[in-house]
């Protein structure tokens, strides 16, 4: 379904070329004076310059020609040359009922999808999740959603930290801790056990032990190192140890991420990009990208157009090991062999930016990524406490976000037994929805780059630009349509008609907004641009809301008017806080 600003530029379009000029000029904007205007054209102020004419002549000519048209209520031409544009209720009705009528509630999903591969979440094995973790998964997961919403194939990989020393410490305070087990018999050939020689708690406990005692003893350590290198070369025992890690992590990260409502199509790590290492550097040695600098490989990705120092984009240490940047280039290799995908996305800490583009840099130049194929960085900021400091427990420690999520579910239920009766059981159920609201609306609603106040008060309330606010207009809705049929009505008797008043109209306004919405903040990777928009169409219904009696309302039909635009006003701001990643409750 068309764009409505497009179909109104069209209409001005035909009056520039009426009037005699270019309708390149017609181009359409939402007004930034809702007083005036509801939307405006600029165009004669430019087009002043080439016909060397004064741009309030150039409007007046335009305005001649749009006396008669069906689609604008007025239309204005305003010194110095503005041209100020109010629809007709007819005209704005009717795009409702289109709107309504469409499957896809006017989005016009995309004529040419793409295969797009999304790299977030990105948390090492053995350990918790903690709040670190959670705009990565947060911001990763709508722009995932957003994606599939316009009709792309979205491929959310979770992307997990399990190789390396870390593993080695693992192996090697497992071997002090139980050396008795079969993974640490060289002679041992059977199968290995089905279950894992431990728990999640107790992998969680191992990690930190081994890490700290090998800071003191360096023998520890590098036995640590020698059993992370055999591991790295295939040792049965070892490689057994690692899939236990892999299978009791992961069923435990499966668990915090669903809390959070994120779900990844890819459970791969780092170290699914390991065998495809060796081939990947003799191709960069064979072909000349990379070279022998101070004993490491490394391959030159600097530019002349560099305005700050790009240093070389590293691919095995002087001793031969491996890095980050090996096994990410690798992982890259591994994504186009696999999936062909056209884009791929990386949402990351923003001070990784300098090493992203290193790494993007040596994906082109040394042609391990197709031509046509996008590489991009999307940094998000810290979530900090209120002290403006990246946010921590009270003690001063890294808070887990499990204890974090129970908080705000605590939090939450607190304020909705508050003042109402309500079931326990149902107020838990509740207060769950409405807390992952809390978080991922807090979070969204501030531009992904920049940092944030992560304010558990201000979060939870259900007043101004937050989660529980969005959620509380999505049930008052439900609760009118509910008491509606409860009375004898029935939905989709009637049709939208014109609105017959201002607040009424300003929702009609609102609503029309929501392909455009859409379009530009997944173009834009911007989900901060969606809770701006409902927070903006939440206010427009509160106030229609306040203004308007819709179920003492006389009329039948005006009546069911007014439920025809509450039901799509349910169901647009529905599916923004779907892709958003939560969803509403039946009742608050």
């Amino acid at each position: 379904m068309k764009k409505i600003i497009d179909m109104i530029t069209d209409e001005m379009t035909v009056a520039f070329t009426e009037a005699g000029y270019d309708a390149s000029y017609a181009k359409v904007t939402i007004s930034n004076r809702p007083d005036l205007c509801e939307y405006q054209c600029n165009g004669a102020m430019a087009a002043a310059k080439v016909y060397k004419k004064a741009p309030i002549m150039i409007a007046n000519g335009v305005v001649e020609k749009l006396a008669q048209s069906e689609v604008f209520e007025e239309v204005n031409a305003v010194n110095p040359g503005f041209i100020n544009l109010k629809l007709t209720k007819e005209y704005l009705a009717a795009y409702m009922r289109e709107m309504q009528a469409d499957e896809y509630l006017s989005i016009e999903k995309t004529k040419e999808p793409k295969k797009i591969i999304i790299d977030y979440g990105g948390p090492n094995v053995a350990k918790p999740l903690h709040v670190g973790h959670l705009r990565s998964a947060i911001i990763g997961e709508s722009i995932k959603r957003m994606g599939k919403f316009l009709g792309h194939e979205m491929i959310g990989d979770v992307h997990l930290g399990d190789w390396g020393l870390q593993m080695g410490l693992i192996i090697t305070e497992l071997k002090k801790r139980k050396p008795e087990l079969v993974y640490f018999d060289e002679n041992f050939t059977g199968e290995y056990p089905a279950q894992a020689p431990f728990t999640i708690s107790e992998l969680e406990e191992i990690y930190p032990a081994a890490s700290t005692y090998s800071k003191e003893h360096p023998e520890y350590k590098e036995e640590a190192m020698q059993a992370t290198y055999l591991l790295q070369q295939g040792h049965r025992g070892y490689q057994g140890i690692l899939k236990h890690i892999l299978e009791v992590s992961v069923t435990d990260l499966k668990r915090n991420y669903e809390n959070l409502n994120v779900h990844f199509d890819l459970w791969k790590g780092e170290s699914d990009a390991q065998p495809y290492i060796p081939d990947m550097v003799q191709y960069m040695k064979e072909n000349g990208y990379a070279h022998i600098d101070d004993g490491a490989l490394v391959v030159d990705v600097k530019e002349e157009t560099d305005t700050k120092e790009i240093p070389p984009c590293m691919i095995l240490k002087s001793d031969g090991a491996s890095l980050y940047n090996t096994t990410d280039l690798a992982t890259i290799v591994e994504r186009m062999k696999l999936y062909h995908p056209d884009h791929i996305i990386y949402v990351v800490d923003k001070r990784q930016e300098l090493y992203f583009t290193q790494v993007f840099r040596c994906a082109r130049k040394t042609k391990i990524i197709q031509d046509d194929t996008d590489l991009t960085f999307v940094g998000f900021g810290t979530m900090n406490g209120k002290d403006g400091k990246p946010f921590k427990t009270r003690e001063g420690g890294v808070m887990r976000l499990e204890n974090l999520i129970t908080s705000i579910n605590d939090e939450m239920f607190r304020k909705i037994t508050e003042n109402h009766e309500i079931d326990p059981e149902e107020a838990r159920k509740t207060a769950k929805i409405v807390g992952l609201s809390a978080v991922k609306y807090g979070d969204l609603s501030n531009q992904a780059s920049k940092d944030y106040v992560f304010d558990v008060d201000r979060f939870t309330s259900f007043e101004g630009n937050t989660g529980p606010y969005i959620l509380y207009t999505i049930v008052r809705i439900k609760s009118i349509l509910n008491k509606y049929q409860e009375n004898g009505g029935k939905l989709g008797v009637y049709a939208i008609g014109e609105p017959v008043s201002d607040s009424e109209k300003s929702l009609m306004l609102e609503l029309s907004k929501f392909n455009n919405v859409m379009e530009n903040a997944f173009e834009e990777i911007a989900p901060h641009k969606i809770c701006s928009y409902i927070y903006d169409l939440a206010n427009a219904f509160n106030r229609f809301y306040h203004e308007t009696k819709i179920l003492s309302e006389e009329d039948e039909k005006q009546k069911g008017s007014y439920i025809q635009l509450l039901l799509l006003a349910r169901d647009v701001l529905e599916s923004c806080i779907d892709v958003l990643g939560f969803s509403a409750p039946e009742r608050m």
